[in-house]
């Protein structure tokens, strides 16, 4: 069994670094096409956005750190903090515009596969940290707290795209950021997006979910 889970882990990442490399190849190409190093900043959105997965992946693959618990509070806090970058990648679609180029259907693909890679790194980590929290507290706990982190990722998108924070100014601007958040809460636009981002983000990790369940199951009876 430890065998196939190790396979299936190295086809994973395999194919992650194969649908990633695909992304940086049509970013080269739209380059040399255009001329033009306008999208160079979806590099750095998918870097953040493989964050929380680096993280979970480090967790689950370290019985140690998980049962310590200081560093799997501060794990935890940090894959908070970064998560929203994962579905924040989709925002990127309002950088479509006909000023920097006139092949909008190629600039169209190009975050679509950018903002796909980012969105599933986030999923990856969420399942992660589903089996990390339910290892310790239960399914049930770990369902609950799920569904808020995908609320409060919806937030964490209001604050990166309108309010123009990043994950790592909780450190850096932490009064600011306060007095923004209290502020906002006065907004229906950020109810709204909340709930829009959050939800999508909750559909998608329950589908994804179930799948791997499915699989899960699958694998056990023919075994």
């Amino acid at each position: 069994m430890k065998n196939i889970t190790f396979k299936r882990s190295h086809k994973l990442y395999f194919n992650l670094a194969l649908s990633i490399g695909f992304a940086l190849v049509i970013l080269v190409f739209r380059m040399k096409l255009t001329h033009s190093y306008f999208y160079l900043f979806l590099v750095w959105n998918l870097f953040l956005a493989g964050i929380p997965y680096l993280i979970t992946q480090l967790l689950q693959l370290s019985q140690q750190l998980r049962s310590i618990k200081i560093v799997a509070f501060l794990g935890f806090i940090s894959w908070l903090l970064f998560l929203p970058n994962s579905p924040y990648i989709i925002t990127d679609l309002v950088h479509l515009t006909i000023d920097y180029s006139n092949l909008m259907w190629l600039d169209l693909f190009l975050v679509f596969v950018f903002a796909f890679n980012g969105l599933l790194l986030g999923l990856l980590s969420m399942l992660d940290m589903f089996s990390i929290i339910s290892e310790r507290y239960g399914k049930t706990v770990a369902k609950y707290t799920l569904f808020k982190v995908c609320l409060l990722s919806g937030y964490g998108i209001y604050l990166g795209r309108f309010l123009r924070f990043n994950s790592w100014d909780i450190t850096t601007k932490p009064g600011t950021l306060f007095l923004q958040i209290l502020e906002s809460a006065k907004e229906p636009k950020v109810w709204l997006i909340t709930f829009a981002f959050g939800g999508f983000l909750w559909i998608l990790f329950s589908v994804l979910q179930s799948v791997m369940q499915l699989q899960q199951t699958e694998l056990r009876i023919r075994n």
